[in-house]
Formats: C-alpha cells, sequence, structure tokens
C-alpha cells in the first residue's frame, strides 16, 4: 500500500512564519496543474504497483485550484495507479476559501478529508501571522464544513506565539472540541531562517519565542487533550478513535509515497527523490518529458537512522525486535544501551518490544532520536 501527495505551490499571502515552497502569484498555476497531471504520467512506474491507498492535496494552499483542476488530477491519478475503493483523499484548505459550494463540489470529486489551516481563533494572532483569514471565517469554515458532512477533518492550531497566554491557548483547544473536530495537528510556532518571522525577530519588530513557554503549553495540550478522548498518535498529532489521518501515518510506518510538483519528496523503501522547487524550471522540465529531481540510495545505516527517527514520533514507538529482524541484533544491542540514559531520565518507556516517548520525552524527540543515530 501506498500514498501520492501532491503540491500545489500557491497561496493568497506570506504568513510570515512559513519555509514551504509557495508564490503569492497564480500566474501560471494553470500551467503547473497541466505539468502536475503529466508527472502523474510520467511517474507511473514508481511506486511499482502498489496499490495507492492515500491520496493528499497539500501545499501551499490546495483550496485555490478550481474544481476542474481538483477533477483533472484525480481522474489522471485514476487512470495511472490502481487506487484502492476506499482510499482516503484529503485537500488542505484555508478558512477563507471554503464556501458551502466550493464543499460540496470537493465531495462530488470524491475528497473525503480536509485540513484546515485554522492556526487561532483569536483576530490578533491571526494578524500576527499575517493569515489570509479573520477570526469569524475560522469559526465559519468549521461549521460549514459539518454542515456538508464533512466528519472526517483535520485543524491545525499553533502554540509558543509571543502573544498566546495559556489562557488564550486552552481557549483555542477548548473551541475545537467544542465542535467535535476529530482531528487536530499542532505545532510550536518555529522562526525559521528566511521567513519574513526571522526577519522581524532579528530587526527587533517581533518578541522572539520564549522556549520555556511552548514547552509548557504543549505539556497542557497534552493533558487537555487526553481528558477529552483523543488519542496522541504522533508528536504533533491527536485524533478521534478511528480519525488518525492515514496519509501521514503512511510516512511514519515508513511506506511507499509518490510525491509529486515542485519541492515534492518521494520514497519507495529504497530511493528518495525530490523536484526542484523552482516552479519555472519544473513546467518547462515536464513538457519535455523531464522529471526535474534528485535522486539518493538510502544505505542501510540511513534506513535504520530513518526508522528511528519516525518510529520514536508515534504513539507506537520503536520496535526492537523489528530493528534486529531488519538490521541486525548487534545494532538492537547497541541501542538497548544508548537507550539507558533516556531510561534514567524518565524520557522513554518500554511496552512489551517497544520504546515510547514519555510526555516529558515528546519535548525533546528529535534530540532523543538523534542521540540514537548509528
Amino acid at each position: 500500500m501506498a500514498g501520492i501527495y501532491l503540491h500545489i505551490p500557491f497561496c493568497k499571502q506570506a504568513c510570515n512564519y512559513c519555509n514551504f515552497h509557495f508564490t503569492t502569484s497564480l500566474r501560471y498555476k494553470a500551467d503547473l496543474v497541466q505539468a502536475l497531471a503529466r508527472e502523474v504520467e510520467l511517474q507511473k512506474g514508481f511506486l511499482e504497483g502498489e496499490t495507492v491507498e492515500t491520496i493528499y492535496f497539500g501545499g501551499g494552499t490546495p483550496s485555490l485550484l478550481s474544481t476542474g483542476e481538483v477533477h483533472l488530477l484525480l481522474q489522471t491519478i485514476y487512470k495511472e495507479f490502481n487506487v484502492s475503493a476506499g482510499a482516503e483523499i484529503t485537500l488542505e484548505a484555508n478558512p477563507d476559501d471554503i464556501t458551502a459550494q466550493k464543499l460540496a463540489a470537493w465531495k462530488g470529486e470524491g475528497i473525503n478529508r480536509l485540513s484546515i489551516g485554522i492556526q487561532s481563533f483569536f483576530e490578533e494572532e491571526l494578524a500576527w501571522m499575517n493569515r489570509a483569514h479573520n477570526a469569524g471565517q475560522a469559526e465559519n469554515c468549521i461549521e460549514l464544513s459539518l454542515a456538508a458532512g464533512f466528519q472526517n477533518f483535520s485543524i491545525d492550531l499553533i502554540y509558543g506565539s509571543p502573544l498566546l497566554t495559556d489562557e488564550m491557548w486552552q481557549q483555542n483547544v477548548d473551541k475545537a472540541v467544542s465542535y467535535g473536530i476529530t482531528h487536530l495537528s499542532c505545532y510550536a510556532l518555529t522562526v525559521e531562517e528566511k521567513t519574513p518571522l526571522h526577519k522581524l525577530i532579528h530587526t527587533q519588530q517581533r518578541q522572539p519565542v520564549d522556549a520555556d513557554k511552548q514547552a509548557q503549553q504543549f505539556l497542557l495540550l497534552m493533558q487537555w487533550l487526553k481528558k477529552a478522548g483523543y488519542e496522541h498518535y504522533e508528536v504533533s498529532n491527536f485524533a478521534k478513535p478511528g480519525y488518525r489521518s492515514r496519509h501521514n501515518s503512511s510516512y511514519w510506518q515508513g511506506k511507499k509515497y509518490l510525491g509529486l510538483g515542485p519541492s515534492a519528496h518521494s520514497y519507495n523503501g529504497r530511493h528518495r527523490m525530490w523536484n526542484k522547487a523552482a516552479n519555472p524550471i519544473y513546467i518547462r522540465s515536464i513538457g519535455e518529458g523531464i522529471v526535474p529531481q534528485e535522486k539518493e540510495e538510502l544505505t542501510l545505516t540511513e534506513q535504520l537512522n530513518e526508522f528511528i527517527m519516525i518510529s520514536l514520533r508515534t504513539a507506537e514507538g520503536l520496535n526492537l525486535e523489528q530493528v534486529a529482524q531488519q538490521f541486525g541484533r548487534d545494532k538492537k544491542s547497541i541501542l538497548e544501551k544508548e537507550l539507558a540514559k533516556h531510561f534514567a531520565h524518565n524520557l522513554v518507556k518500554k511496552e512489551g518490544n517497544a520504546v515510547q516517548l514519555t510526555e516529558s520525552g515528546m519535548l525533546m524527540a528529535d534530540g532523543i532520536a538523534a542521540d540514537l543515530f548509528f
């Protein structure tokens, strides 16, 4: 089983914290969609006959696509790949793009899951992030999605911004819970180099991020959502039972996936590939029948390190017996020795053959994984 990801690199305006590949010019949107459809055809052998169980429109802002463009891309995928009858098909959307008409059209095209970039229900925070929507649209889009029959949808929330008090953070989370949202993706505000936010903080036009405050808000989040009945199934992701993101879970389970579009990444178990993050080069190359990409073959050590990293982030944890079977018992023994200090500091725990992060360990997930790398 495998997944397909389509990167739609267009946005109405730039959020000041975003470091994904996108443009605010829609001038070449039609050309790029045609190139995406052509890339589907060019890449049809990459998944080696695997059944596609998830399709994910990400970005950027996929909700800027017309219904006809969504139709073209989905029909091309169905033509070139074996897509399972119960496939999860997700579309990322911004609140200001969501209307009753669009929701009905998306359902008609087979979209059965939404991922909505709410980020906050507070006007001042949305303005601080330079989001395109306002607080009223943040709530209205949820009500519209529920009325349209979308039970399976996720919202994104951001914590740790200088404006967000613990009380405001609880109001954001409580509001999401009160709507019966089935999936939440919650991210600490990160300041990436070359983003407008990085420059604003560097020039003292914005307050810097407080790491201790972020840690506190993450711990509060885990407590609140556990009490509300959500599974904390990956460091940043929480779901009601039965509503985990099947697409994102496939990444963490090491399944094969094909990434289409500029900057998109692909993985087939042995190779990792990534398309160039340049729209004009992408459109021109695809027009010539060439996918503009770079490729690397993962060594066994790199595969093991990736297995450690993605496994530790999940509720199921790092299965040491699986390490022994796939990579050798000597690797399991080394890992057990390296894990001892993390057990001693109550950062990890053990359930059967699996090592799982504790709540304290969740705060240091990437650092713990890096410490275990071979």
